[in-house]
């Protein structure tokens, strides 16, 4: 009866510690009870001994499984209570070792040192034997170990209470006690003061139930714990499911990927598909799988949370955008590290931003028109004046090759000419072109400068039939942005019509448009002022849709700069010269504004 509750209980505790190998206390445990099992057998077997020398040979072999009860009793105490003095373990497991040596190398067995005959004892209804014979004195040395054994174990259980760890303390104290009892039966035996056999199993079973005890009920948690996280698990599928979340796992030490089955269609995975890094890299789009590749490894390298966007192939040749939030945790139990992240689709979203890209594009492209629009007179008479500078050249080189005999030195220097001012209607198309040019933006280095420079080019004629009068004051550097060259031309185009038509009630003579430039260590400032009506009393309200103080104007113009600047990731805002003025000089003080667009500048 005790072999087959000490074996079922090491079962029990030797298959929680296969699934959980850092689970000693288990290992233990099992072992102390496969030992007690191992004694209750030894125990039958001297109860059953027809000689003297078979008794004396169960007896021999009894001490195997005792000393193997003491050593793991000892390490149980000292994993399960953590407690105890490690010193005195090593004494009691040396001590109880020179015993199981002694036992088989002095006398017939450590008890005695001659067994002259058997006696018979009445046990529970039947007639068991009993020895009588020589005692070996170096008995002492094995009750020695177990003194010192009941000592480790009583003291362990009192730093557990001192500590306040009732519960381990009940534990240990209940060990020593059965401990104890074990000893003492063992020794009233020993002098025949009892008429009993030896019979230590079923006080050591007493011990492998109190040692049990707490692990039975970790067993038992366990077990409601796998409940409770199965009903966790089901409802956290609910709720991801509802959320459109993926979740996957990267387990380092195996190499093991797992993912829910929303996770697994986001990456592009079929049913039944294996999980690994590789296939789920080969999913992504080639595009993106190199920066991903990229973030995993500097992720294995450095705990911590990292987030990307990227695009997984799908069979039938589009693709899905997903966006991951991962983090990388450490395993304790592993050593390495395991990766956690959750993944939602946002193809939609996606569409849906590139859907309002294109009508912003749009929207900017009909700005841009109506713009130029304006600017219209200026530019016919920009491509008027090289064409009647052409026309009238063209006519006096025909006159002179009509001649006898023709003049062919001024006749070339005429047709260097007409050359000339093709070339500069030529270039005033090309600006034009490139301006009406519907298209996605571009960002590339540029000069700023430049840009001033084309803007001004452009509206020369407009700037020259009102009156105004330009000042430019450019870095002594030349400041690069990364930015769409059209764009931003469209930007300075309308920071220039607005300051003509704040300025369209000034003498001509107060008539002044000034372009600064100024760079600072990370960014690039161009600042437009004029000497105009000023700014209403809240400046922001001019950056609203549809506000405008013109009666022609849509009030769509800054509004349209203002996003075309963020885009490019600056800043687009308006001051009262009492703000700005001084830093531009005195053509920008008194009445009027300056609008500043600044950019990040770049290497």
């Amino acid at each position: 009866m005790v072999a087959s509750a000490c074996l079922t209980l090491a079962a029990i505790h030797l298959l929680a510690w296969s699934m959980n190998r850092a689970a000693w206390a288990n290992l233990l445990f099992s072992l102390s009870a496969l030992a007690t099992a191992a004694l209750a057998g030894c125990e039958y077997w001297m109860m059953r001994a027809q000689t003297p020398a078979e008794y004396a040979t169960a007896l021999r072999w009894h001490h195997i499984p005792i000393w193997a009860i003491f050593v793991t009793t000892v390490g149980f105490v000292l994993l399960q209570l953590r407690a105890g003095r490690p010193w005195l373990a090593w004494t009691v497991c040396a001590l109880r070792t020179l015993t199981l040596i002694l036992d088989f190398t002095v006398g017939q067995n450590l008890q005695y040192l001659e067994i002259t005959h058997l006696r018979s004892i009445r046990f529970l209804g039947e007639s068991v034997s009993g020895a009588v014979g020589v005692h070996n004195p170096l008995l002492l040395i094995g009750q020695l170990s177990a003194l010192l054994w009941l000592v480790f174990i009583a003291d362990a259980a009192a730093t557990a209470w001192r500590r306040g760890d009732r519960r381990q303390a009940v534990e240990g104290a209940t060990i020593a006690f059965f401990a104890l009892a074990t000893t003492v039966q063992a020794a009233l035996v020993f002098r025949e003061i009892i008429a009993a056999p030896f019979a230590a199993s079923p006080f050591f079973l007493a011990v492998v139930a109190a040692m049990g005890y707490d692990l039975t009920r970790e067993v038992l948690r366990t077990a409601q714990l796998s409940d409770s996280l199965r009903e966790s698990e089901e409802r956290m599928t609910l709720a991801t499911d509802a959320a459109g979340l993926g979740i996957w796992m990267w387990d380092r030490a195996r190499n093991r990927v797992w993912a829910s089955e929303r996770g697994r269609q986001q990456l592009g995975f079929e049913p039944g598909e294996p999980l690994s890094i590789p296939a789920m890299l080969q999913h992504i789009h080639p595009d993106d799988r190199e920066a991903v590749h990229r973030e995993l490894q500097r992720a294995g390298q450095a705990m911590g949370e990292w987030r990307s966007e990227y695009r997984v192939s799908l069979p039938d040749g589009t693709h899905r955008w997903i966006v991951a939030r991962n983090r990388m945790y450490p395993d304790t139990a592993s050593g390495t590290s395991r990766m956690r992240g959750v993944t939602v689709d946002i193809t939609a979203r996606k569409n849906a931003e590139q859907a309002l890209e294109m009508q912003r594009d749009e929207l900017v492209h009909l700005a841009r028109i109506t713009t130029l629009n304006e600017f219209s007179n200026s530019l016919a008479h920009e491509l008027n004046q090289p064409l009647a500078i052409i026309l009238t050249n063209a006519q006096a080189a025909q006159r002179l090759l009509a001649q006898s005999p023709p003049d062919l030195a001024e006749a070339r220097d005429i047709l260097t000419d007409i050359v000339s001012e093709d070339q500069r209607a030529g270039e005033v198309i090309r600006r034009l072109r490139s301006l009406l040019k519907h298209g996605q933006s571009h960002l590339l280095p540029l000069s700023l400068d430049a840009i001033v420079e084309d803007v001004l080019r452009i509206a020369h004629s407009e700037l020259i039939g009102r009156g105004i009068t330009v000042h430019t004051v450019m870095a002594a550097s030349d400041p690069r942005v990364a930015g769409d060259r059209v764009q931003l031309q469209q930007v300075l185009l309308n920071l220039i019509l607005n300051a003509c038509e704040a300025m369209a009630s000034n003498p001509p003579a107060s008539r002044h448009l000034t372009l600064a430039s100024a760079r600072s260590e990370e960014t690039i400032r161009v600042s437009v002022s004029d000497t105009g009506c000023g700014l209403p009393s809240d400046a922001e309200s001019i950056f609203k849709p549809f506000y405008t103080t013109r009666k022609d104007g849509l009030g769509l113009g800054l509004p349209i700069c203002r996003s075309i600047v963020t885009a490019h990731h600056g800043r687009l805002w308006a001051e009262a010269h009492g703000a700005a003025g001084p830093s531009l000089g005195a053509t920008a003080a008194g009445p009027g504004a300056t609008l500043h667009l600044e950019l990040p500048a770049v290497t």
